[in-house]
């Protein structure tokens, strides 16, 4: 049984006035956008998602998203002239180890020495780990010295990409160990500009971002097939142009069958410092919705409100079927515990995205950036090969992919390792879920996908009702589809 909204909203209170929230907090109470139509009218639409509409949908919704107008928009025109580089990561520290802490002991320092020393060269992945050790058993001290080697021999993000992905764990363990670490949910105008073009090139040269949405797109269009009222809880929204082509599949079966379109509902469970990227999710998919003729609305929910109300923070809908979409993010950012609550709301379908496959056993912190450094070490190298491949990317893409893509996703991976002791998998198994396959239509898709993908490599598995995307014999995102 589903838990009742504040207000009992039904499809024709969906035309009351529009209100334009002032924060995100008011964003999640706003009344959802007209609709028109009688809801006998509404009618069902399969299931199908082609290749080639997803990328239409996807790409043209980043295209749409004007550079120049969204600063506009957003009223921070004057920072556009910032340049991309430098990159704007923390400070590194002076080289000098006695400059960090006059009170180090020379004998550690000596020992580590002597270590590298006796060995072919630095190792920085051996000493990477050695940090994530130190800071996992609260050994600061030589976690220091650590620190000191490593910033004298990783400078900046450059070289092959095991040595660019060790850059970036180092600096993200060494914000955290410092206490300066930076939420890159909380963006200027120019980054989200930035973050923009970023994800759009990452979707034009990798079949990473494509497989991620289509899979997830395919799996809720299955299960929902039928259904008059889509509302979709959304944990891992990002920008948001994911839900270009799923809207875009709704109105297009609608249309061929003649009838009008489902009313589409989406619930983005966002952080507080989301409202910038919340304004311009609504506004972009709201104006996309309308050229569609698509009934359509969005609401977001603080992070903060539904760690303390859990799901009674959703606005739900009599008659309607829910979807449920996260990521592991919302596991390590408030816990588990919701998950118990996930039988109270009876929804259609779960699906997650693994885009990091990192801590999938115990909640380790050491394990968890091993785990990370091999899996953007095959990240990287995968983009490096679209570049050699295709010639479609230079380096400056690569290197923006990075900052903006790839980085904020190590940093929140760093910060937030170890936090979680229950992996997801079995908290959704206690809770009385188990994972389905895919349709054999989500599988078509899929290979189809990988034989577009003009760099060698990229192959699909499914393994235990999972379908991985993967990188020769390394797996770089999961989809997976759980149900009660």
């Amino acid at each position: 049984m589903k838990l009742p909204s504040q207000n009992h909203l039904s499809i024709d209170n969906l035309a009351a006035n529009r209100y334009e929230p002032k924060s995100v907090l008011d964003i999640r109470r706003s009344p959802p956008s007209p609709v028109t139509g009688n809801s006998s009218e509404l009618s069902s639409f399969d299931c199908k998602l082609p290749v080639e509409n997803f990328e239409h949908g996807m790409i043209n919704q980043f295209e749409e998203w004007d550079s120049d107008s969204i600063m506009r928009e957003l009223g921070l025109y004057d920072d556009s002239n910032k340049s991309l580089y430098p990159l704007d990561l923390p400070d590194l520290p002076q080289s000098d180890f006695e400059t960090l802490n006059p009170d180090l002991n020379q004998s550690l320092f000596d020992l580590m020495s002597q270590h590298h020393e006796d060995g072919n060269g630095f190792d920085f992945r051996d000493d990477l780990i050695r940090l994530a050790e130190c800071f996992e058993s609260q050994s600061f001290q030589l976690a220091q010295v650590i620190l000191a080697r490593l910033n004298q021999h990783l400078r900046s993000p450059t070289g092959k990409a095991a040595q660019r992905a060790a850059f970036y764990f180092k600096e993200a363990i060494q914000s955290l160990f410092n206490g300066s670490i930076r939420s890159f949910q909380t963006c200027t105008s120019f980054e989200i500009v930035q973050m923009i073009k970023a994800y759009k090139m990452f979707s034009t040269v990798s079949p990473i971002p494509m497989f991620s949405s289509f899979t997830a797109n395919q799996a809720i269009l299955d299960a929902m097939d039928g259904v008059m009222i889509v509302h979709v809880i959304d944990f891992d929204i990002g920008l948001g142009g994911q839900w270009a082509s799923f809207l875009k599949a709704v109105a297009e079966k609608a249309e061929a069958r003649k009838v009008i379109s489902p009313v589409v509902r989406i619930s983005a469970v966002v952080p507080e410092e989301y409202e910038p990227e919340s304004r311009l999710i609504r506004d972009n998919l709201h104006q996309f919705s309308s050229d569609l003729k698509l009934r359509f609305d969005i609401n977001f929910v603080s992070i903060r409100a539904f760690e303390i109300a859990s799901f009674k923070a959703v606005k739900f809908m009599n008659g309607e079927k829910t979807a449920v979409l996260f990521s592991p993010t919302i596991f390590r950012r408030i816990g588990t515990g919701f998950v118990n609550d996930l039988r109270r709301i009876s929804p259609n379908v779960i699906v997650c995205v693994d885009n990091e496959l990192c801590g999938r056993g115990p909640s380790f912190f050491s394990k968890t950036v091993i785990d990370g450094l091999e899996l953007y070490t095959t990240v990287l190298e995968s983009l490096e090969a679209a570049n050699v491949v295709g010639g479609v990317v230079g380096g400056d893409w690569i290197r923006s992919i990075e900052m903006f893509v790839l980085l904020p996703k190590i940093t929140a991976t760093v910060e937030d390792a170890g936090r979680v002791g229950s992996p997801w998998r079995e908290a959704l198994g206690r809770a009385g879920m188990r994972p389905v396959g895919m349709s054999q239509f989500a599988d078509f898709q899929a290979e189809c996908l990988v034989r577009r993908v003009q760099v060698r490599g990229f192959h699909v598995v499914k393994r235990q009702a999972e379908m991985m995307l993967c990188w020769h014999d390394r797996p770089l995102v999961a989809t997976s589809v759980w149900t009660f």
